[in-house]
């Protein structure tokens, strides 16, 4: 219960000042057990089988099969054309085309 300060403001005793209150979580109508266990059972399936899978893709990844035959690698300067080059390239073709068929300019030039 709130009482009065020296002040005269109410003052709100906590049993922890520094600390939320212990709250439970409230439902609108009660979880029954039967709810709890079957959420309970199908999150730990999940968590099993998704901690197995991870285990087991290095497994998988040490032998090559669907016909997967990597060649050489690439170079730095191949690297650096095929990810930087080509892009820049790519972006000034496709800027040059719309540039050069934009028929607005064209049109305010005929009519100024």
């Amino acid at each position: 219960m709130p009482t009065a300060g020296a002040s005269g403001l109410p003052v709100c005793r906590l049993p922890h000042p520094g600390r939320a209150g212990r709250t439970a979580v409230r439902y609108v109508e009660r979880v029954s057990n039967k709810v709890k266990n079957t959420a309970l059972r199908a999150g730990t399936i999940t968590a099993g089988t998704a901690l197995m899978l991870l285990m087991s893709s290095p497994a998988f990844a040490l032998t090559r099969d669907d016909g997967d035959d990597p060649g050489p690698g690439l170079s730095v300067i191949q690297t650096l054309g095929l990810y930087v080059v080509a892009p820049i390239v790519l972006f000034l073709v496709i800027a040059g085309l719309v540039m050069a068929t934009d028929k607005s300019r064209k049109q305010a030039k005929s009519k100024g």
